[in-house]
């Protein structure tokens, strides 16, 4: 099998499996509870807290664990606009974010808030005057993604961040789902307020995340209850979820440190294969991130070639899977004026550390043979 869908979710790591299950097995007291099982999962959340914060360089009270990236989006987003509403309810972001960072948009709307959508240039890129023109006296909030999960383009999140540092009342809000592990991202030089990690991207299990919270910035919570994680995320701490992504980010930081030219390779070598197709169209710019490389295959339905792959055990995507039951065209690719014959045709190989070159040959043979054996067909 190979696959190649890791943008979408990665598979676990052994190691982090075997973390859920130790400490689901050894750790299961409530660390909120007054005995000594309490005290042991309180003890073990600690540490969680430590080893995230130093993995981040921010220190252990600007950690808020969460279920996952969209919770993480949601929970700044709408945090800051309800709890800084009084200082503006105007909010900025891009076109081309994730779809549980539009949806919040969108929701907020409802209830009163403006927002500005500004748009991407021909790469997919947000340019920094774009930005600086959208943001007004009353723009509270600026939210802008640092890998965009379709192309693959990188964001100038620290010309962002720089900009806004001064604006007492204009927080900036960093989706790094994407990034994390593969692009690095200074959180503190780039001046970011609040930063959302996803652990089922970087080999971690599903329903598990963060979000970075910087101190002094406040938020209104999206939970009421018991006041866990500072009033700001209550419920009893998912403490096996929490321990096991935090074994995620470690191990995909250490491939990041010990294999920092992999990914980069990986692409050159599939872009090099791609090219040397004539019925493919490559759509991510060369600057883009590492792991990401999003094609067009005009006048064929990407359905078909998706399913083709899969007969021979091979794994790719059409877009985003968050909207993939949406209707065929890429929102993404719609957004930066690329032709409907390759908005509709769109493709997506997304790498992890533990793809290799030969798995790329193989994925380059078989979609050569597709497109030849459909070629014919289609007369």
């Amino acid at each position: 099998m190979i696959y190649f869908d890791n943008s979408a979710t990665t598979k676990p790591h052994e190691e982090v499996i075997e973390s859920y299950q130790t400490v689901s097995e050894n750790y299961y007291g409530n660390p909120s509870s007054q005995h000594q099982l309490g005290y042991d999962a309180d003890k073990l959340l600690r540490k969680a807290y430590e080893q995230a914060a130093n993995m981040l360089g921010v220190s252990n009270q600007e950690i808020i664990f969460t279920s996952g990236g969209t919770e993480s989006n949601n929970l700044a987003i709408k945090g800051i606009a309800l709890r800084y509403q009084k200082h503006g309810k105007h909010l900025v972001t891009t076109t081309i974010e994730h779809p549980s960072v539009l949806e919040a948009f969108k929701a907020l709307e409802t209830l009163g808030f403006e927002v500005t959508y500004v748009p991407v240039d021909a790469s997919g890129i947000v340019k920094l005057e774009a930005i600086k023109r959208a943001v007004r006296e009353d723009t509270i909030l600026v939210s802008v993604m640092h890998i965009n999960n379709e192309l693959g383009t990188i964001q100038p999140v620290q010309a962002i961040g720089e900009f806004l540092a001064p604006k007492k009342y204009t927080f900036f809000h960093v989706d790094h789902v994407q990034g994390y592990g593969k692009v690095e991202l200074d959180i503190t030089r780039a001046r970011i307020d609040m930063l959302s990690l996803s652990g089922h991207k970087i080999h971690g299990l599903k329903g598990t995340g963060l979000l970075y919270l910087k101190e002094n910035v406040q938020l209104f919570p999206l939970f009421h209850g018991g006041g866990q994680q500072g009033n700001l995320r209550s419920g009893t701490e998912n403490i096996a979820g929490i321990v096991s992504l935090v074994k995620a980010m470690r191990m995909v930081s250490e491939q990041q440190m010990h294999h920092p030219n992999h990914l980069h390779e990986l692409k050159a070598h599939l872009i090099s294969r791609l090219s040397s197709l004539k019925q493919v169209v490559i759509n991510t710019p060369e600057d883009a991130a590492p792991h990401i490389i999003n094609f067009s295959v005009p006048g064929y339905k990407p359905e078909v070639i998706v399913h083709a792959l899969e007969e021979r055990r091979i794994f790719v995507s059409t877009k985003s899977a968050c909207a993939s039951k949406s209707p065929d065209e890429s929102a993404v690719l719609k957004a930066i004026n690329l032709p409907a014959n390759r908005t509709k045709s769109a493709l997506r190989i997304s790498f992890s550390y533990q793809n290799s070159e030969g798995e790329i040959e193989l994925f380059y043979r078989a979609l050569q043979k597709i497109l030849r054996d459909l070629s014919q067909v289609m007369g």
